[in-house]
C-alpha cells in the first residue's frame, strides 16, 4: 500500500489571525517534500492540518486523489498518517515502551496486556538507532530520565510504530546529534524504497539539501513555490521565503532621538552556557533595544531565563559595572531586572485574582503590611492609564481582560519597578495589530526612559522595525549580529536557516 496526499488552497484562522490562507503541497511515493518557511509563514499549520491536529476552514485534503477529512490525528493515523511532532508529545512518567504502545498495547487471549510482545516490537524499534545512544537504551527506561536527543528519538519510534505510508517529520533533527541525524536519513531512504512519503520540515539548509527530492515554500500564509531540489540554490530558496513585501508599518527611524550608542554599556556578558547555550557574549547599552532572532527553539529562551536567574548557567554576567550570579529571580529582581514570560496565562498572571493585584505583585512590598490600598489604586490607575489598559475596573478579575490587554498587565506590573533591564520573550505573540502598535510605542518610551531591552520575537518584521541590533541565534550560537544596513529581512532569514551570506558572516 502506498499513499499520495494533495493539500489544496488550505485556509486556516485563529480567532482574527490568519495563519493559512492559500496553503498548498503535494507528496508521492518514495520521494521527499521539504516544507519551508520563515517564522510565521503557516509551515507548522500546515503539518498540523495533514495530520489531524487542527481542522481546515477552507480548502481540501486528497489521499490518492480522494477528498478525505482528518477530524483528530487518530483519524489520520487510521488513514496512513503519522508525524513526528516538533513539540513532543511524550508521557515523562512512562517508560519507553509505554509511551511508544500508549492505548494501543497489543493484547494476550483474556483481553490481557502481552508484555512479552511490547518488549520483543520495543527493542526491534530501538535497535534502528543502536549505535547512536549514548548509553544502552532499554524499553522500561522512564522517558523523563533521558537526555532530549533520545527523547526525540523515542517520538520518531513512536510515529514510525504506527507504520505509515505518509510521514511528516516536524523539526525531527533539531535536538539530535550529527551521528543521529545521519542515522535518520538512512532509515528516511530506505523508506522511500518502501514507498513511503515523507514531508520534511527542518530550518537546517543543508539537511533539506541533502534528504529532499523537492521543495514547498510558505511565506505569510502562502505556498509561493515548489519545485526539485536540483534546480534551485540555498539563496533562491531564500530569496522565496523572503519575498519583497513587508506589513511592518512601525519603524524604530520614525523616533530619531540620542542614539543608544552614546551611552554607557548595562549589561555585559561573557561565555554564558547551559545545557543548550553553547557560549554566549553579548553587550547591552542603557536605553537600547537589543533583538534576538532566530527559528524557535534555537536558545532564545535559556538565555532570557539564565539571565532572569530562573535556571542553572556558567559565564560571567555584568549589571551597570558590577559582577551579577543570579541563582532564583528574586535576584535578578532586586538588582533591577524584569522578565515578561512567554506564555502569559502560565507564566505571567494570576488570572484568578483582580487586574490590581496583578499589577502590584512584584512591588507589594512598597506598600506595606497592611498594604496601602488607596495608593496602590493610584498606582494602579497611573499604570493602567499609561497602557491605554482597556476595562472595566481594577477590581475585575484580570481573566476578564482580552489577550492584549492582559499582555499590558504583564509589562505593567514591571513598570511600577523602573527596571534597569526588561527581557521580553516573544511578548506580542497572539496579540492584535492594534495592541502591537500601541506596545512597540510602549517600548520605545521604555527605552527613551533608560531601561535597556533584551527582546526575542519570533516575527522577523517585528525585529527589523523596533530593535538597534539583532543577534541571530542557531544552535545555542549567536550566528550574526546584524545593525543598521545589514539588519535585512534577507540577512535575518538566511541567518536563522545558516545560509552563508557575505554581508553578515
Amino acid at each position: 500500500m502506498t499513499l499520495s496526499l494533495s493539500a489544496l488552497n488550505i485556509v486556516k484562522r485563529y480567532g482574527g489571525v490568519l495563519a493559512l490562507s492559500d496553503g498548498n503541497l503535494d507528496v508521492h511515493p518514495g520521494e521527499v517534500v521539504a516544507l519551508i518557511g520563515a517564522n510565521g509563514s503557516g509551515k507548522s499549520t500546515l503539518s498540523k492540518v495533514i495530520n489531524g491536529v487542527v481542522v481546515l476552514d477552507g480548502g481540501q485534503l486528497l489521499l490518492d486523489g480522494k477528498p478525505v477529512h482528518f477530524p483528530s490525528p487518530e483519524s489520520a493515523k487510521k488513514l496512513g498518517v503519522s508525524t513526528v511532532f516538533q513539540e513532543l508529545s511524550l508521557v515523562p512518567k512512562m517508560t519507553v515502551a509505554e509511551n511508544i504502545w500508549l492505548a494501543r498495547e497489543p493484547l494476550r487471549a483474556g483481553g490481557f496486556i502481552n508484555s512479552k510482545e511490547i518488549m520483543t516490537r520495543t527493542e526491534e524499534l530501538l535497535a534502528l538507532f543502536e549505535g547512536t545512544f549514548k548509553v544502552s537504551m532499554n524499553f522500561d527506561v522512564p522517558v523523563a530520565s533521558l537526555p532530549p536527543d533520545e527523547m526525540q528519538i523515542v517520538e520518531i519510534l513512536k510515529a514510525i510504530s504506527f507504520k505509515p505510508q505518509l510521514l511528516i517529520l516536524d523539526e525531527a533533527t533539531a535536538s539530535l546529534d550529527s551521528r543521529q541525524v545521519q542515522r535518520l536519513f538512512e532509515l528516511v531512504r530506505k523508506w522511500k524504497e518502501e514507498g513511503k512519503a515523507i514531508v520534511f520540515v527542518s530550518h537546517r539548509m543543508e539537511e533539506i539539501f541533502q534528504i529532499a527530492d523537492k521543495y514547498s515554500v510558505l511565506r505569510n500564509g502562502k505556498t509561493v513555490g515548489s519545485g526539485i531540489m536540483k534546480e534551485i540554490t540555498e539563496k533562491e530558496l531564500v530569496n522565496l521565503m523572503v519575498g519583497t513585501d513587508s506589513v511592518f508599518g512601525y519603524s524604530r527611524t520614525d523616533h530619531p532621538g540620542e542614539t543608544y550608542e552614546s551611552k554607557p554599556v548595562r549589561l555585559i556578558v561573557e561565555n554564558l552556557k547551559t545545557e543548550v547555550l553553547k557560549g554566549i557574549d553579548l553587550s547591552v547599552r542603557e536605553g537600547e533595544l537589543l533583538g534576538i532572532g532566530g527559528l524557535k527553539g534555537q536558545g532564545q529562551r535559556d538565555l532570557l531565563l539564565s539571565l532572569f536567574g530562573d535556571i542553572k548557567h556558567h559565564g560571567k554576567i555584568t549589571l551597570s559595572d558590577k559582577p551579577v550570579n543570579f541563582t532564583h529571580p528574586r535576584h535578578a529582581i532586586k538588582e533591577g531586572v524584569a522578565l515578561v514570560p512567554g506564555d502569559r496565562s502560565r507564566e505571567g498572571l494570576l488570572s484568578i485574582r483582580s487586574i490590581l493585584e496583578n499589577l502590584i505583585l512584584p512591588s507589594w512590598i512598597k506598600y506595606g503590611f497592611p498594604l496601602q490600598m488607596l495608593k496602590s489604586r493610584q498606582d494602579g490607575n497611573q499604570i493602567a492609564s499609561s497602557l491605554n489598559l482597556k476595562m472595566s475596573g481594577l477590581d475585575a478579575p484580570v481573566s476578564s481582560l482580552s489577550g492584549g490587554n492582559a499582555q499590558k498587565v504583564v509589562i505593567g506590573k514591571w513598570l511600577l519597578k523602573n527596571p534597569r533591564l526588561l527581557l521580553l520573550d516573544d511578548p506580542t505573540k497572539g496579540v492584535d495589530v492594534g495592541t502591537k502598535a500601541e506596545f512597540y510605542k510602549l517600548l520605545q518610551q521604555i527605552c527613551s526612559d533608560g531601561t535597556s531591552i533584551i527582546f526575542y520575537s519570533s516575527d522577523d518584521e517585528e525585529l527589523i522595525g523596533l530593535c538597534d541590533r539583532v543577534l541571530v541565534m542557531l544552535e545555542g550560537k549567536i550566528r550574526s549580529e546584524l545593525k543598521g544596513p545589514t539588519l535585512t529581512k534577507l540577512n535575518l532569514v538566511s541567518s536563522s536557516m545558516g545560509v552563508a551570506n557575505g554581508s553578515v558572516e
